[in-house]
């Protein structure tokens, strides 16, 4: 299963080396689970979600994609206002948080220092990607967050020699190609959220608009 090839992934050495010794953070008296991430949620549903990598407290920490730090309180949250999740919060591996119709995954599995992937980590986790995309067989739209997970999107786009010249990532803009609906957010980091760069009103419509969209009401 490709789930078991992401968890035994050894390919970036520099990526295992700071998700095995990050330091534990004092609030949390707890073993993290130090490994790849893998992606979460219904591989069968019609929405693809992808990130771009674990926080080291995060989702390196609790053992599932954006779980138990400030971006998934954000994400999670508004994914629950615009009915996408059974609940607004995701704090750990055993918190009955189920993704509806959906399945949300990252362009890099491992924790990266100062969260910031190198291009040959982010090729190398490409062939995981690649497959869950490729394994979504009703897929119907793609939520990309943030620049790099574009990018890696738009990467495997060029793989199945689609033209991605006028495709271009801009918050809340959205691409039809080949019946798959692309659309494009900011990552939702605190830096994002508490400058204002994207706002929770404005994040949730865009949801909401999304699941409007793969229901057939648009």
């Amino acid at each position: 299963m490709i789930n078991d090839e992401i968890i035994g992934c050894t390919k970036c050495d520099r990526l295992i080396k700071y998700r095995e010794f990050v330091e534990k953070h004092k609030k949390y008296n707890e073993e993290y689970w130090s490994r790849p991430i893998t992606g979460y949620g219904d591989i069968n549903g019609r929405l693809l979600i992808i990130g771009l990598a674990p926080a080291a407290h995060g989702g390196n920490r609790t053992g599932r994609i954006f779980t138990g730090d400030k971006s998934s309180d954000f994400l999670v949250s508004s994914l629950y206002s615009a009915g996408i999740t059974n609940q607004p919060e995701s704090r750990s591996r055993d918190d009955g948080l189920i993704y509806i119709d959906s399945y949300i995954t990252l362009a890099l599995k491992c924790a990266p220092p100062e969260n910031k992937p190198l291009k040959c980590e982010l090729k190398n986790c490409s062939f995981f990607l690649f497959n869950e995309i490729r394994s979504m067989v009703n897929l119907r739209a793609v939520l990309v967050l943030g620049r790099i997970a574009f990018d890696s999107y738009i990467n495997y786009l060029k793989t199945e020699n689609v033209d991605t010249k006028n495709i271009k990532f801009k918050n809340f803009a959205y691409y039809d190609i080949n019946n798959i609906r692309l659309y494009c957010s900011y990552h939702p980091s605190p830096r994002n959220v508490n400058t204002g760069l994207l706002k929770k009103d404005d994040f949730v419509n865009f949801l909401i608009s999304i699941r409007s969209y793969i229901n057939g009401n648009i």
